[in-house]
């Protein structure tokens, strides 16, 4: 085989590949429910503010 047939075939199986890991990460991604989401996205927001979910009220 000549070097371009080579070439082209190693895009080709580079373009797949790059297929199957974006349907992987797109099926993970959608293996959530939306309550799942929004009760995690609670917890990174409670774990970043150091608070156990009270309620901070302004003083002025």
């Amino acid at each position: 085989m000549r070097w371009w047939k080579m070439l082209g075939l190693a895009g080709i199986m580079g373009v797949a590949a790059t297929g199957v890991v974006i349907a992987r990460a797109e099926r993970r991604r959608r293996a959530y429910t939306p309550e799942e989401i929004r009760a995690r996205l609670r917890e990174r927001v409670d774990a970043t503010r150091g608070d156990t979910s009270e309620e901070v009220t302004p003083t002025a």
